[in-house]
């Protein structure tokens, strides 16, 4: 059928001497026309569009209300949640009027200037063309220092070029700074380190935010039915977490939609309960605004005090999740939502709980205190609302999770998975199968292992600290290097925050023998992984940078002008074979793709013509298909060889069982000049110059004779001659390290893997690289 259809749309029309012309065209490529150099000024006008191409997107009107609405449902049901269990994980026997006032001022305070002052009105500001998290925060210092090593294979394209300021423009302690991060090793390689350490605290967060959520709602069960045992809270637990996962697939927008209603009732309840019993018990611990009943607190009770800071942090857990889920909201929609409602809403809830608490002549609510303190005859639909917050509490960190896998994954420090976008209006929105079932495994076991919220109290609450601690540090070199802030603003703020970071940090640490340590192992399992994979990443980079050559430099003509490999590569003749050759082109751009290099190199031939393809991958839905291909000649020195760029959006279906088809059509009206079409995509039948019809002779001949997609499976060795230097000991540090990456490459996801073409088609060109 593509013959046919490519026989259609060329319309050969015959004329004296096609064949010699035919002939003297397959020995020879014509010299650029003002066509061919319209095409290449049109291939650099695109190429420069998708470099600055941002990320980034702005709403407004009833956009930004509805993102907002859906951020409430996807966001804040883990900070939403906290009144669950923050006053059963500080105290644990019926606090004083004093110590209660002063616990409740230490967590208005901390949701004030950690949540609303720090994240909402600052952090937030640090996002990287769109994208939120701490390795976000780390690529945005990549854009404005020199400090990592870029891919050379899609430098290109794809990667943001250096928008370093100039030295003159920054103050005398900015430019010291960046000047000592760009000249350091061990400091490029702490940052790397700790942007990884962030992430993997997040992801470890995606863990145990669904099982601390569900069990926590699910344990106040026990206040109606005192008898429900251990294993069935853990049961029903279980479950719960089981379907949550398994809706994932419908995406954030769809999900974050539905769960908005139920985080919004579950915070406006907090809110009405909270002043029912402000009014009701104990009006007098809004004394708690001021800050010296917090500071009382801890100079009162000293070690004591200290020590449930470790508690105390737990209100504001899912505060990550903020500036995590950045990409798939927004700056804006996320400051109305929370300081709109989260913020006021759990303030509210917090105060009710301690008026309760502190006229509770039982002593008994601070041991589940949202379910004790709920207005009289509402404790059934608390139970329920309890329940469907907690299971939407899950979706901050999950949805979090998927969005730094996005970002690890783009900038090379995680394998290739699945990637799955749920939206074509909200551009950072996607779902990743293999993660997603990773995740529900993950909390299924840790919730069936630590079975009730104190135990996984102390397991989640580093988690959280750590990560608002690096950031801070994070955002104050952005602060310093990006904004050009001058450096002593930079440091107040930073003692300020970091104090407040450390304080917790410090209470949080002594419970690792209590259950933390599976926070901190699962952390540092991932950020080996990360730091393994971008490790090899960059050797292989290294072993890769001789395949970047020039077509001259790979071929060139003889004096009887045969084409002939280049004296590098052995001087021999090299063959026509017949038929169309794709052979598929990584890195695109000048070079020649190192499938064809390696594929000449073995053969001594080239299909009679040839294509270097490359897709490029866009951040947006779609390309319009009159804007989808590029289509160039790829050098003088190859004679009928061309160049096809495919841009596609994120929501194209590209790799399909046609794809040969339509690069020869695309083709077809390159070498036309696009006169083989009508504007309605009807064929005409056109009179051509005798080189265009014999380009198309050649073309048709070829595709009668066969079509072959030529891929090339790189298979990597490790050096054993202690080519990476530093000594025995780091050699074979060095081999063990590249060992595990080549097992993990051999074992993931390749980016070809959604290939939907005609298997019988496709050639393997295998090639060895040594690392």
């Amino acid at each position: 059928m593509a013959n046919t259809r490519l026989a259609d749309s060329i319309q050969p029309v015959p004329t004296e001497g096609s064949n010699q012309t035919s002939k003297s065209f397959e020995k020879d490529l014509n010299p650029a026309t003002s066509h061919d150099l319209d095409q290449e000024e049109r291939a650099k006008k695109f190429a420069a569009e998708d470099l600055g191409l941002k990320k980034k997107q702005t709403y407004s009107g009833l956009t930004l209300a509805w993102l907002s609405f859906q951020s409430i449902g996807t966001i804040y049901g883990d900070i939403g949640t906290s009144p669950l269990y923050v006053y059963s994980s500080t105290f644990t026997s019926q606090p004083n009027w004093d110590d209660l006032v002063g616990a409740l001022s230490i967590i208005i305070w901390s949701l004030t200037l950690i949540v609303t002052v720090k994240y909402t009105f600052i952090v937030l500001r640090a996002d990287d063309d769109g994208q939120g998290g701490t390795f976000a925060l780390y690529s945005l210092l990549a854009r404005f220092a020199r400090i990592t090593t870029r891919d050379p294979n899609v430098a290109e394209h794809v990667t943001p070029k250096l928008e370093r300021h100039d030295t003159n423009d920054m103050d005398l302690g900015g430019k010291k700074f960046r000047n000592f991060l760009e000249r350091s090793a061990t400091a490029k390689f702490l940052l790397k380190v700790t942007g990884v350490v962030g992430v993997s605290m997040v992801i470890a967060d995606g863990v145990l935010t669904p099982a601390q959520s569900v069990l926590g709602a699910i344990q106040g069960i026990t206040v109606a039915n005192p008898d429900l045992t251990r294993s069935a809270i853990v049961g029903i637990s279980c479950a719960i977490l089981v379907f949550l996962f398994a809706i994932q697939p419908f995406g954030t927008a769809k999900l974050g939609t539905t769960f908005a209603p139920i985080v919004v009732v579950w915070l406006l309840f907090n809110l009405c309960a909270g002043i029912y019993n402000l009014v009701k018990h104990d009006h007098s611990v809004l004394k708690a605004f001021s800050p010296y009943f917090a500071g009382a607190y801890l100079v009162r009770n000293g070690h004591d005090g200290w020590r449930s800071l470790g508690g105390l942090l737990l209100a504001f857990t899912g505060v990550e999740a903020l500036f995590a889920d950045l990409g798939a909201f927004s700056k804006r929609a996320i400051q109305i939502s929370w300081l709109g409602l989260a913020y006021p809403c759990l303030i509210i809830a917090y105060i009710g709980q301690a008026a309760y608490i502190s006229a509770d002549t039982t002593e008994t609510a601070f041991t589940n205190p949202f379910f004790y303190t709920v207005p009289p005859g509402s404790f059934y639909f608390s139970m329920v609302i309890a329940v469907l917050a907690a299971i939407v509490a899950s979706q901050a960190m999950i949805t979090s999770s998927f969005q730094l896998l996005t970002q690890v994954m783009r900038l090379s420090y995680f394998p290739h998975i699945k990637t799955v976008h749920t939206s074509d209006k909200f551009h950072e929105q996607v779902y990743m199968p293999f993660a997603n079932w990773l995740l529900m495994i993950g909390t299924v076991v840790v919730t069936a292992v630590y079975n009730n919220t104190t135990s996984l109290g102390n397991a989640y609450g580093v988690c959280v600290i750590v990560v608002t601690f690096i950031t801070t540090c994070m955002v104050s070199i952005v602060a310093i290097i990006s904004w050009r802030i001058p450096t002593p603003i930079v440091i107040f703020f930073f003692l300020v925050f970091g104090a407040l970071d450390g304080a917790y940090i410090s209470s949080s640490l002594v419970k690792v023998p209590d259950g933390a340590w599976f926070t901190l192992l699962l952390a540092f399992i991932l950020s080996t992984i990360f730091i393994l994979w971008r490790f090899g990443k960059e050797a292989q980079w290294a072993a890769e940078s001789d395949d970047r050559l020039h077509p001259s430099h790979l071929l060139t003509k003889s004096p009887s002008g045969d084409l002939v490999l280049a004296p590098d590569f052995g001087g021999q003749k090299v063959s026509n074979a017949s038929g169309l050759g794709i052979f598929f082109d990584k890195v695109g751009g000048p070079h020649v793709p190192t499938v064809f290099t390696q594929f000449v190199r073995k053969f001594k031939t080239r299909p009679t013509i040839v294509l270097f393809f490359h897709m490029r991958p866009l951040s947006r839905p779609s390309v319009p298909p009159e804007e989808r291909y590029i289509i160039t000649r790829a050098s003088s020195s190859i004679p009928s060889c061309y160049r096809v760029t495919l841009r596609h959006g994120y929501m194209d279906d590209v790799l399909t069982p046609n794809l040969g088809q339509q690069l020869v059509e695309h083709l077809v009206l390159y070498i036309t000049r696009d006169a083989t079409m009508n504007p309605d995509g009807s064929a005409r039948s056109v009179e051509h110059t005798p080189e265009i019809q014999a380009e198309l002779d050649a073309l048709t001949r070829a595709v009668d004779e066969q079509m072959v997609y030529i891929i090339g499976k790189e298979v990597m060795k490790i050096d054993k001659s202690g080519g990476g230097g530093g000594g025995k000991v780091f050699g074979w540090f060095r081999w063990a390290v590249l060992e595990m990456f080549l097992w993990i490459r051999e074992n993931s996801r390749t980016k070809l893997a959604d290939l939907d073409i005609d298997a019988d088609r496709v050639v393997e060109v295998g090639f060895v690289k040594v690392i």
